[in-house]
C-alpha cells in the first residue's frame, strides 16, 4: 500500500511538471512519511527487537531542540541583512556559559538564563564588525566561529578539567509533563513531556511567525533585510534595526545551545556542537527564510540522525558508515536537490552605507 502510495505521488508530480504546474507543498511530505515507513518496515521485518516508534521520535526531537533555535536565529538576522555564518559558535558559546553557570549554582534553569547571554556577545561582534566597519559577513561569521571555538576549548582545557565539580558539573532541566496531553498515545509523550527549554522552542516558533509577518516590527525587520534605502526613506533606522535583530539572533541560538548541556543533562565537552550550527544553516535555507519551514527542516534532520542511532542500536542490516553520514546526505540532498529556486533576502550580506 505505501509504496503504490509513492508511485501515485511520483505519477502526480510528474503530470504536474509536465504541465509546468507547480507542485504543491504536501506532495513530498507524503511521498517523504511513505518512503520512511516503507524503510522502517523492511529493516523491521523478521527481526526479534522492534523498533520505538515513541523513542525514535522523542530522540528526533531532542536532537532538533539545538536546531531549531539555530534556524530562528538565522531567520531573525537574515530577515533584516545580516548573514549570521555565526550560529555554530553561538551554540557553542550557550552550551559552554550554561555549564559553568549551572554548575556554579547549582541551579540548570540559571544556567539556561546564562546561555543567551553568551549568544548574544557574539551577536553583538557580529554586528559590529558587519554595520560598524562593512567588513564582509560570512568571513567575520567564520572568524567568530574559529575564536568561539578556541576559547572554549581553551578555558575547558586549562580551567574546566581542574575544577569539573565546580566549574563543570552535569545539571539538568526537569521534565514538566503536561496533564492529559502527555498521556496521549505516541505524540503525547514525545510533545508533552519535555524540559522549560523545549517548550520555550515551541513558544517561540509560534511568536516569530507571528510577529514576522503580523507586527510592525516584522514588516520594518522584512524591509530592513529587501530594500533599505526605501526603508530609510520613511524613516526606519536601518543600521539600528540590523543591531539589535543581530544580537536578538544570537541570544536565541545561545539558548539553543544550552540544550548540549543543561538540556540533556551533560557537562561541558570540546567542540560539542559538532557542526550543527552549519546543519541549523541549512534547515534556514531549507525552510525558506521562513520559521515554520525552518522549523519542519530541522526536524527532518534531526529525524534523520536518530534513525541512523536507533538503527544501529537495533543492528540493522545498513552499513554503520551510512548511517553516520546519513543527516549530512539528507543535508546536501535538502539543499542542493530539493530546495528549489529560493530566493534569499536580497540585501543581506550587503552593508547599508548612508
Amino acid at each position: 500500500m505505501l509504496s503504490a502510495l509513492m508511485v501515485a505521488a511520483t505519477l502526480y508530480a510528474t503530470r504536474r511538471a509536465v504541465a509546468r504546474a507547480k507542485v504543491p507543498v504536501w506532495l513530498p511530505i507524503v511521498f517523504g512519511t511513505a518512503f520512511v515507513l516503507c524503510f522502517l518496515v523492511w529493516v523491521g521485518a523478521g527481526r526479534a527487537t522492534v523498533i520505538p516508534l515513541t523513542t525514535l521520535l522523542q530522540g528526533a526531537l531532542a536532537l532538533s531542540v539545538p536546531l531549531v533555535f539555530g534556524a530562528l536565529s538565522g531567520v531573525l538576522c537574515e530577515r533584516s541583512g545580516i548573514v549570521n555564518i555565526a550560529i555554530e559558535g553561538q551554540l557553542l558559546g550557550g552550551a559552554f556559559l550554561a555549564a559553568v553557570i549551572g554548575s556554579l549554582t547549582s541551579s540548570a534553569y540559571l544556567g539556561m538564563i546564562a546561555a543567551p547571554i553568551a549568544g548574544a556577545l557574539v551577536g553583538v561582534l557580529l554586528a559590529f564588525f558587519s554595520v560598524r566597519y562593512w567588513v564582509d559577513q560570512i568571513i567575520v561569521g567564520v572568524v567568530l566561529n574559529v575564536l568561539v571555538v578556541g576559547l572554549t576549548s581553551f578555558l575547558f582545557s586549562t580551567v574546566l578539567t581542574e575544577n569539573a565539580e565546580l566549574l563543570n558539573a552535569r545539571q539538568r532541566l526537569p521534565n514538566l509533563p503536561i496533564p492529559l496531553l502527555s498521556e496521549i498515545p505516541v505524540i503525547g509523550p514525545v510533545l508533552f513531556n519535555q524540559n522549560l527549554l523545549v517548550y520555550l522552542m515551541y513558544t517561540a516558533v509560534v511568536v516569530l511567525q507571528i510577529f514576522l509577518f503580523r507586527s510592525r516590527w516584522g514588516l520594518r525587520m522584512r524591509s530592513v533585510g529587501e530594500h533599505p534605502k526605501a526603508a530609510d526613506t520613511v524613516g526606519i533606522k536601518v543600521n539600528r534595526t540590523r543591531v539589535l535583530n543581530t544580537i536578538l539572533g544570537g541570544a536565541v541560538a545561545g539558548l539553543g545551545g544550552a540544550f548540549f548541556t543543561v538540556g540533556s543533562g551533560l557537562a561541558f565537552g570540546k567542540e560539542m556542537s559538532a557542526g550543527q550550527g552549519y546543519i541549523a544553516l541549512a534547515a534556514m535555507i531549507l525552510g525558506k527564510w521562513n520559521p515554520t519551514g525552518a522549523v519542519a527542516a530541522a526536524l527532518l534532520f534531526g529525524f534523520s540522525k536518530n534513525l541512523g542511532n536507533v538503527l544501529s542500536t537495533i543492528g540493522a542490516p545498513v552499513p554503520s558508515e551510512f548511517l553516520l553520514m546519513l543527516p549530512y546526505v539528507v543535508t546536501i540532498i535538502a539543499v542542493a536537490g530539493l530546495v528549489g529556486r529560493v530566493r534569499a533576502p536580497a540585501a543581506e550580506n550587503i552593508p547599508y552605507i548612508k
